[in-house]
């Protein structure tokens, strides 16, 4: 059986494989690989470091790492497209923790791999920490699981151009109501249109998930970060006077009964606590498995500026 309690990520620099430092030995390496796909699997997560991969050789890098790299659509994190479905990693204020989840595990389709790329690396803290979905899963208390099973119950609203939190247009990139229903009726969500422009998005997801290659089942919801109890007194302040239906995003049980505020601080501090911290350098590279990690993000001081990209 592995050992949940031992696993940290990858770390594979120009002196551990015999490489060229640089953007083209890394793309040497890569191409050396006689699976890339399978190392990911085994190992969960890889740190690229030392090659002195700058910005503007990233798409290089990309190419090999992320084939289909995708959009994304229908995030709710802040985020910044900075070029060909590349984006700012968040725009959360510094200041807070961002708690662990697997992007996107609220949607019908989430990406297979995550790619962050340090471009500039903070004064202090902003490390990425990052957590074996097993682990989390394994750490939670058997009455958290099980109340859990039948999965939890998105709710989005979505302003159309003026509100609380994110626009519909920003959300799924298009500024066509006729692309939006068509993108989540193949998502089997529910959706409503509300005065003013604004759109209502509910849906159903599992709790958990079975990896396709390893079989395993991980934590796979963002409960916490839809939950105003785990957001900060700001989002417990919202809820106090707005209904749950109401806010920007919310979260309860698949038939729509509460989850219970300690349920959900369980989750975040339990994967917070299980997490490996990636302190990041300018020019490192992380590539995940979106389903046997979740990730999320440290505070910090100063300029910090992470990218990310993802793919099916």
């Amino acid at each position: 059986m592995r050992d949940l309690g031992s696993w940290k990520p990858l770390e594979i620099s120009p002196e551990s494989v015999d490489a060229d430092r640089g953007v083209d030995g890394l793309a040497e390496h890569l191409d050396s690989l006689p699976d890339l796909g399978n190392l990911l699997v085994r190992e969960r997560a890889l740190v690229f470091r030392d090659f002195g991969v700058t910005r503007e050789e990233l798409d290089t890098v990309m190419d090999r790492l992320l084939p289909n790299r995708a959009a994304y659509v229908h995030g709710n994190s802040p985020r910044t497209k900075v070029g060909q479905n590349v984006y700012t990693s968040t725009e959360y204020p510094p200041e807070f923790v961002i708690s662990m989840h697997n992007e996107l595990s609220y949607a019908h389709q989430w990406p297979s791999r995550l790619l962050f790329f340090c471009d500039i690396a903070a004064e202090s803290g902003g490390a990425t920490p990052v957590v074996d979905a097993a682990l989390w899963l394994s750490s939670l208390d058997d009455e958290v699981r099980e109340a859990y099973a039948d999965g939890v119950r998105y709710t989005q609203n979505l302003h159309g151009g003026r509100g609380l939190g994110k626009s519909w247009q920003e959300t799924f990139e298009t500024d066509s109501a006729d692309e939006v229903e068509r993108f989540l009726t193949g998502a089997a969500a529910s959706w409503e249109w509300l005065r003013g422009n604004n759109l209502r998005v509910t849906q159903n997801r599992p709790a958990t998930l079975r990896h396709p290659v390893t079989g395993e089942e991980v934590w796979f919801n963002q409960s916490d970060q839809w939950h105003p109890a785990a957001l900060g007194e700001d989002a417990a302040a919202l809820a106090r006077v707005m209904p749950a239906e109401d806010l920007p995003q919310s979260v309860s049980f698949a038939d729509g009964s509460p989850i219970p505020a300690e349920y959900v601080l369980q989750v975040r501090d339990r994967g917070l606590a299980a997490a490996v911290d990636v302190d990041w350098r300018p020019g490192d590279l992380l590539l995940i498995d979106n389903v046997l990690v979740a990730h999320g993000r440290r505070p910090f001081t100063g300029s910090r500026r992470v990218l990310v990209a993802m793919s099916s």
